[in-house]
Parts: structure tokens; C-alpha cells; sequence
């Protein structure tokens, strides 16, 4: 499974600051969750769990595995956003789209 993220930035920031931000905010995803290959799998099970359990869940109704990807993903995210536009954003300033691609899909199959 690979993914792309694309930075959504304010109006005035240039394309290489743009893109500086995105390769930022990978950096921080792969020193939270260990390495590259784990964002997708871990991404596309945290957005599982928001759909079963809602975006601020009680965290006491998840399998302890739950909570930990959970919890892990949220951790990551946080490190990512303020690696991309510092400690110091407000929420009008920049998000993110993570997108997962389906592997088969991207080589014509």
C-alpha cells in the first residue's frame, strides 16, 4: 500500500516552500512511526477506527491494539503538522491530505 500527501497551504507560499513543508511533514510521520512503509497501514487503520469509534473516542472502548494505533497515529499527525508549519499554526493557516493508493491501481492492473 503507498500513499501520497499533498500540503494545503496559505495564499503567498511558494511551491518549493510548499514542498519543502510536505517532505517535513513526512519526515516527522517516519521518525513517529518507525519508517516509511509503516504511514499507509497505520493511516488507513486509524481512519477504520474513526469510523467505528468517531474522531474523539473514548479510548477505553478500544482493544488495547486499538487504542495503541490509535493513539500512534494522533501522536504522529501532531509531530507531522507542527514539522510542516510550526508549533505556532492556527488552523486557517495549512492542513494535509493523505491519500492511500491502491498498488494494483497505479500499475494498470
Amino acid at each position: 500500500m503507498s500513499y501520497r500527501i499533498k500540503i494545503h497551504t496559505p495564499e503567498g507560499v511558494s511551491e518549493a516552500q510548499r514542498i519543502a513543508a510536505e517532505a517535513r511533514f513526512r519526515d516527522a510521520l517516519v521518525a513517529n512511526l518507525g519508517s516509511d512503509e509503516m504511514i499507509a497501514p497505520v493511516y488507513a487503520m486509524y481512519r477504520q477506527l474513526v469510523v467505528v469509534y468517531g474522531e474523539t473516542p473514548d479510548v477505553e472502548s478500544m482493544t488495547e491494539s486499538e487504542r495503541a494505533v490509535f493513539e500512534s497515529w494522533q501522536l504522529a499527525e501532531t509531530a507531522a503538522m507542527i514539522a510542516a508549519f510550526g508549533t505556532h499554526r492556527y488552523l486557517d493557516e495549512g492542513g494535509f491530505e493523505l491519500t492511500l493508493l491502491d498498488e494494483d491501481a497505479q500499475q494498470g492492473v
